[in-house]
């Protein structure tokens, strides 16, 4: 008997475009092929011995003959291409209305309720890249106080502020302002808060960022395995992606490699249910900023890590590596990309080197979760548990 799944989502790693990709504007894109063709060297060993290179679509990686776990690539039914939607679906969820986005910026009604809920006024209120926008107005604000109010393709309402300019504390409470209005008619799928520190010229982001989401529509694979009386336990950003919802415990991180390490630290405490971890940095600190270089390294830097993570694992534990959606450096702009995702299944009570194709949602490992804890479960997806058990 399976008594606890470990879910390691590496934010951003995509395998390749969606038959649909091209309706979102993404042609061609492959965020983990393409990186292994255009970094000299990558070399991402113990994924690849977990049969990530066995995978449709990642080629450039190299195979393994005899993979140590089970792998596929798992296609998105949900509409869109974001965090919110994509963990969602991970979690059982399909999602057909698409959030909404402000490509000219949010209307009258959002920031004057925003600017009168706060007490300043605001700068920016457009798309814009988070690091390009405090370059371009970090000492504006710094001079007058006005909190940087910028969105995305995606549906999201992002604060930026110096944190000796706008404390932590202010920013969060202006976070949840804009929470409580943008909802309804002019609903986003999580409002960011995005503070930084430095000086013109010179400034960085700061691991205080906080997401405030939507609740998800109905229960998720957290609810039912909650509801069942087991730990759900959040590492990352995963308890601000579900609001909280069906969690047990939870705990920021700030970086990629302090996630490894709490995730660990989970691990080898008593427990019994779900780890679910987010590893934001590929996505934040890469993929938006079209860092191929850099995310190869991040890459490389967590498989180096993958020993530690099995070597923890007990004989009734079982670990999932996967993805929420794909945001190719190498591609144009700064935004996401629709992409299927990779899925490795590995634990002692795993078959080895079994190739499971495309899975036809990310749900399929919702439900195959909720099948291995014996859990009663009512959301989307397929259990492919039968496939790749001992």
């Amino acid at each position: 008997m399976i008594k606890r799944a470990i879910v390691i989502i590496m934010d951003s790693v995509g395998v390749g475009a969606l038959p649909d990709s091209d309706k979102y504007g993404d042609v061609g894109v492959n965020t983990l092929n393409n990186i292994a063709k255009n970094h000299e060297g990558f070399n991402i060993p113990n994924l690849k011995k977990l049969g990530i290179g066995n995978i449709e679509g990642t080629g450039a990686v190299g195979g393994e003959k005899s993979a140590f776990g089970a792998y596929a690539r798992m296609a998105e039914v949900s509409s869109g291409k974001d965090t919110t939607i994509g963990h969602w679906e991970l979690t059982g969820i399909h999602t057909f209305e698409p959030f909404n986005t402000y490509p000219e910026g949010f209307p009258p009604e959002v920031v004057e309720a925003f600017e009168e809920a706060v007490g300043r006024n605001i700068i920016c209120n457009k798309p814009a890249s988070g690091t390009a926008v405090i370059e371009e107005l970090g000492e504006e604000h710094m001079e007058t106080g006005k909190p940087i109010v910028y969105t995305s393709a995606d549906s999201v309402f992002q604060i930026a502020a110096h944190e000796d300019i706008i404390p932590l504390e202010e920013l969060y409470r202006m976070c949840e302002a804009a929470r409580n209005i943008c909802t309804g008619k002019h609903s986003v799928a999580r409002v960011i808060a995005r503070p930084f520190t430095g000086q013109p010229g010179s400034f960085e982001r700061t691991s205080n960022r906080r997401d405030y989401s939507v609740s998800p529509p109905s229960d998720t694979l957290l609810d039912y395995i909650k509801s069942a009386g087991k730990d759900v336990i959040a590492v990352g950003k995963i308890v601000d992606i579900f609001n909280g919802q069906g969690i047990t415990e939870d705990i920021h991180t700030k970086s990629n490699m302090d996630g490894v390490d709490q995730t660990i630290r989970y691990i080898k405490s008593q427990n019994e249910g779900i780890i679910m971890t987010n590893l934001v940095d590929f996505d934040a600190k890469y993929g938006h900023r079209r860092n191929a270089t850099g995310y190869a390294k991040a890459l490389e830097e967590f498989d180096e890590r993958i020993p530690e993570i099995l070597a923890a694992m007990s004989e009734d534990d079982v670990v999932f590596f996967t993805a929420d959606h794909g945001n190719d450096p190498t591609y144009k702009g700064t935004d996401h990309t629709r992409e299927y995702v990779p899925l490795i299944v590995y634990g002692k009570g795993i078959q080895p080197n079994v190739d499971m194709g495309t899975r036809k949602s990310f749900a399929d490992m919702a439900a195959t979760i909720a099948d291995m804890l014996g859990v009663e479960y009512g959301g989307n997806g397929e259990s492919f548990y039968s496939s790749i058990k001992r």
